[in-house]
């Protein structure tokens, strides 16, 4: 909770957006609190649209904006004071306060909010809400749109249409300014000690011997440590640590294999700090030494960010990195056999045949922020849609894909998955490795936030071995 004055320029952005589109009135609640079982609840974790717009991350909360004529008006419902609560849940802010602290026109309590939503609603060209993103929502509103109609006689003018407000939200968040770009390089430091500090426990705890061995979990609780004890609330997501063939499987989360020498581990982990994410992969040999194999296919997927890394720059389109990667990976796999030459023929031929997908089938990046898929399209919303191939082949008629510009920020994933199969070489069996970083594009190409974390093979030994 802030009283910077950053939370009242983004609502004053969003106003002037309202009043562009013709005047209306936006409302937006904040995430409810979730039961994880009897007398439990989940850890509480705000609507990140919400957050952006107040800094404010009590439960129960509702932002209004009014946007008609020449004025803009903002208005907090949350709960109540409640000293009893309070001994029990926390502190409150309460509606007498909010206005001071966060730099909001008015507030009432969100007991009252049935109350005095029809009066806001009432005479308003537009109401704005986002869209499939809280269950019953439009129900709610559907609601006190109804007892406006009720008022007409008595003068009360209801709004004419309803718009999807994420749609002028994720624009403005997926431009980063410099209050975020200073969490998110924060979120990538801390995420990136911990990295260190797993991969120096697997050397170490392999090399020592422990009773039981060294299991996944055993990683995934360094990494938890790591992040809490810099001051992050959250893991941005379920964390990834896979053992050896574990690593082949996209999703999977920390379990209890157990880690050999001779095995590569796979983790991707990072923390979120203050609302905001980070997303780092890296894939380390248990024991601190890649074995041939291993560094065969570890440096191709080096490689293959490397080259999405050099065209992550402004003017280029979102895509371009993803293309770039995926021309190196092709490379590599025609160059170690994983796909044999004599059949698949040369890089041109395996992209046309989608033939790669067998150990490179996802993206190469995604837009990062405060969610760790963050929001904003992904194609240029203003231009007109062209025929392309989907990744079926099929031809579809698509927007060209967005163009990078500085303050974007998205994550840089190249990945190599082998399964065991026929006519795949024995020696690559169940090697799964994926390198991840976090890019900031600016001006002169892009900023790697989550560096601090060595990509480098030889620097992974050498870091393992202290």
């Amino acid at each position: 909770m802030s009283t910077s004055p950053i939370y009242a320029k983004r609502r004053a952005a969003i106003a002037r957006a309202l009043k562009a589109a013709g005047g209306g009135i936006a409302v937006l609640p904040t995430a409810p609190e979730v039961q994880r079982n009897r007398d439990s609840d989940f850890p509480y974790r705000h609507d990140s649209y919400f957050y952006y717009l107040t800094g404010f991350s009590e439960p129960e909360s509702w932002l209004v904006i009014e946007a008609t004529g020449k004025t803009a008006k903002s208005t907090l419902f949350c709960r109540p004071k409640d000293l009893e609560r309070e001994i029990w849940d926390g502190i409150r802010l309460g509606p007498k306060a909010a206005p001071s602290q966060l730099g909001i026109d008015a507030a009432f309590s969100v007991d009252t909010l049935d109350e005095k939503m029809p009066e806001l609603l009432a005479n308003q060209n537009a109401v704005w809400f986002p869209f499939a993103t809280h269950k019953g929502l439009e129900t709610q509103i559907d609601g006190w749109l109804n007892t406006v109609r009720a008022r007409v006689r008595l003068g009360a003018e209801c709004p004419q249409s309803q718009h999807d407000l994420c749609k002028l939200l994720d624009e403005m968040r997926l431009l980063k300014d410099s209050h975020e770009i200073a969490i998110l390089r924060r979120a990538g430091r801390i995420s990136a000690a911990a990295h260190v500090r797993a991969m120096q426990t697997s050397a170490t705890m392999l090399r020592d011997g422990v009773k039981g061995g060294l299991r996944e979990y055993h990683l995934e609780a360094e990494l938890l440590h790591e992040f809490r004890r810099h001051g992050s609330q959250f893991p941005a997501y379920t964390s990834i640590v896979a053992a050896g063939a574990n690593a082949c499987i996209l999703h999977y989360r920390a379990g209890d294999t157990e880690l050999k020498p001779g095995q590569l581990c796979l983790i991707d982990a990072a923390c979120e700090l203050d609302g905001y994410a980070s997303d780092i992969t890296r894939t380390f040999p248990a024991n601190g030494k890649f074995t041939p194999a291993q560094r065969r296919l570890y440096d191709i997927v080096v490689a293959a960010q490397e080259a999405a890394i050099q065209v992550t720059r402004p003017g280029k389109r979102f895509t371009d990195p993803h293309e770039a990667a995926t021309r190196v990976l092709i490379e590599g796999m025609l160059e170690t056999g994983l796909l044999p030459k004599a059949k698949h023929g040369k890089v041109d031929d395996v992209l046309e045949s989608g033939a790669y997908r067998q150990f490179y089938m996802h993206r190469t990046g995604h837009w990062m922020g405060m969610d760790v898929h963050d929001c904003g399209d992904y194609t240029e919303p203003t231009a007109k849609p062209r025929e392309e191939k989907d990744a079926l082949g099929q031809t579809v008629m698509r927007k060209p894909s967005r163009i990078l510009k500085p303050g974007m920020v998205l994550t840089i994933e190249p990945g190599l998955y082998v399964r065991p199969g026929k006519n795949v070489p024995r020696e690559f069996w169940n090697i799964g490795i994926r390198v991840e970083d976090d890019a900031l594009v600016n001006a002169k190409g892009c900023e790697l936030m989550t560096r601090d974390v060595p990509v480098d093979a030889a620097e992974i030994e050498a870091l393992m071995r202290e």
